[in-house]
């Protein structure tokens, strides 16, 4: 008997599902990204408006003032969906895991100066409920926003703040215990330098357009804080020995830089959709950051002293030339 093995290759009809064909042609294959996210977003069959919100439907365009012709054109150049999503982070995770291993195990966080120790608590502690407020907004945003490009992305900062708050509290039970967390959270509700940042929490907690709660927090917000506390106080501590502070923020460093890729990409592509979302990403973007500017003097002031005005203004001009160069101009310069 004679066997003879043949291979028979079969050829598919088309390289991708339909939704991404109709989008590209059905020659073209598509990435993991594009499929899971272009062409997501419910838009027929709502069935009736929410008793909440009746004069919306449950997913609207016009909860926002902002008008895109194709929301899909907020994507995302991390080509996160949750695959790589959740790899990225268990990377970064892991890393920060041992780094804060390290630091525990060895006690490193006691050589630090006893008085920049105190310092830190009193910067570092509070921002767990800061993070805590940006979790809610995030979540708002992926609540009511339009299109899958830009909802998923910002799921996946909803994740990321409450895990940056988290490691926050990790840090204050190594650099403290229980008590130290206690200690912050009496200091976010009375101490005097943090009452006007967390008055700006709870006005943005209630932002009614979803696209203007994005700008509040993710730019002008975190365009402001991150580097105040994660450049400029940690660069004061090193003068201190507060190296094993920097080993244990390093995920929130590294996080605040690859975020900024994804929403630098969003709102560019926002601006240059039409001049009317560049003045109203202009005109969010001038308020928040104001309110930001003046509910961070105070601390800046408490921890770099006599520094901390001139630091905040140069952090602010970082945050102009940056909107610039994303299309969103101060409608004062625009008029000029």
């Amino acid at each position: 008997m004679v066997l003879e093995i043949k291979t028979n290759a079969l050829s598919q009809r088309r390289q991708t599902f339909a939704h991404i064909a109709r989008r590209f042609g059905e020659d073209r294959p598509a990435s993991r990204y594009e499929e899971a996210t272009y062409d997501l977003q419910p838009e027929a069959v709502a069935h009736y408006r929410p008793t909440w919100d009746p004069a919306h439907d449950i997913y609207d365009k016009t909860r926002t003032a902002i008008v895109m012709q194709d929301w899909y054109a907020l994507k995302d150049p991390r080509q996160f969906y949750y695959g790589t999503y959740t790899i990225a982070r268990a990377r970064m995770m892991e890393a920060a895991d041992k780094a804060m291993a390290f630091v525990e195990k060895r006690g490193s966080f006691a050589t630090i100066d006893p008085a920049w120790q105190d310092v830190a608590r009193f910067y570092l502690l509070p921002l767990r409920h800061v993070e805590w407020g940006a979790n809610m907004n995030a979540c708002s945003i992926t609540d009511q926003g339009y299109g899958a490009a830009i909802t998923q992305a910002t799921m996946f900062a909803t994740m990321d703040r409450l895990g940056i708050a988290q490691i926050i509290s990790r840090i204050g039970l190594i650099a403290g215990g229980p008590a130290a967390l206690d200690e912050a959270k009496q200091a976010w509700m009375s101490a005097p330098e943090w009452q006007p940042l967390r008055r700006l929490v709870e006005d943005s907690l209630v932002i009614e357009d979803w696209f203007e709660m994005l700008v509040a927090q993710f730019l002008a917000l975190d365009g402001l804080l991150m580097p105040l506390v994660y450049d400029a106080f940690d660069a004061a501590g090193q003068a201190h020995g507060a190296t094993p502070l920097s080993m244990m923020t390093e995920f929130i460093a590294d996080w605040r830089e690859e975020t900024a890729k994804w929403l630098d990409a969003v709102l560019k592509a926002t601006a240059r959709e039409s001049q009317a979302n560049s003045d109203h990403l202009a005109r969010w973007l001038g308020h928040w950051e104001a309110r930001a500017a003046e509910a961070l003097a105070p601390l800046a002031t408490r921890v770099l002293g006599g520094e901390g005005a001139p630091v905040l203004a140069d952090l602010r001009r970082a945050l102009a030339v940056r909107a610039r160069g994303l299309g969103i101009v101060a409608l004062e310069e625009a008029a000029a």
